[in-house]
């Protein structure tokens, strides 16, 4: 009652009558409430439309929507093994296809057939580790001409000249890109680690 009587002061300090002033003040809380409904009702609407196009892959109902999502990408993902190249060393494998994409995992200068290096030296890790990333990548599909980034590892920042030029024997131009670091260590206490992505 203070508020409505005080508009219609107001009202009447500017010349105006005070009834439209005063009925639309007491028509306020009805305005926002049916306006904060409807945005409530659009809210919910957005909600379930986002739901429905979050389910990735029909999948049976009982299946919660991240469930969808994780299994419909795991069929995206396409495993490599080839046993021209050493096996993995951990829970990973020694390619993954996907998105029209090859990402080899690091190698390192192993002999497929016995694991062990072909040497402690860096040259020699260098020349097998891309021959062992070359058969990784042919039984992906590809070839060296595919790759479109690298990321080499050195024990020793110093070998980089050697390494690039056994490295450029492999990679015609338009080279790779590539990323280069010495690490504080690799391992199997390997000199040299290079993994790299290759265009399908």
């Amino acid at each position: 009652m203070a508020m409505g009587a005080a508009t219609a002061t107001l009202a009447r300090s500017v010349g105006l009558n005070g009834g439209p002033l005063t009925e639309l003040y007491s028509r306020t809380p009805a305005i926002i409430a049916q306006g904060a409904a409807g945005f409530c009702c659009l809210t919910a609407a957005a909600s379930k439309l986002v739901s429905r196009r979050s389910n990735c892959h029909p999948k049976p109902f009982a299946w919660t929507g991240a469930a969808r999502c994780m299994a419909y990408a795991a069929t995206l993902k396409e495993a490599v093994q080839t046993d021209k190249a050493p096996a993995a060393l951990g829970p990973y494998s020694q390619a993954i296809k996907a998105n029209n994409l090859v990402f080899v995992s690091g190698v390192l200068g192993l002999i497929p057939e016995t694991g062990k290096f072909i040497s402690d030296n860096v040259e020699e890790q260098t020349e097998q580790v891309l021959k062992n990333m070359g058969e990784i990548l042919q039984a992906s599909g590809v070839s060296y001409s595919s790759v479109v980034k690298t990321t080499i590892m050195l024990a020793d920042l110093n070998d980089f000249k050697k390494v690039n030029e056994i490295y450029a024997k492999y990679f015609s131009s338009p080279a790779p890109a590539r990323s280069t670091y010495q690490v504080a260590a690799l391992p199997l206490n390997a000199k040299i680690e290079i993994d790299c992505i290759a265009a399908l």
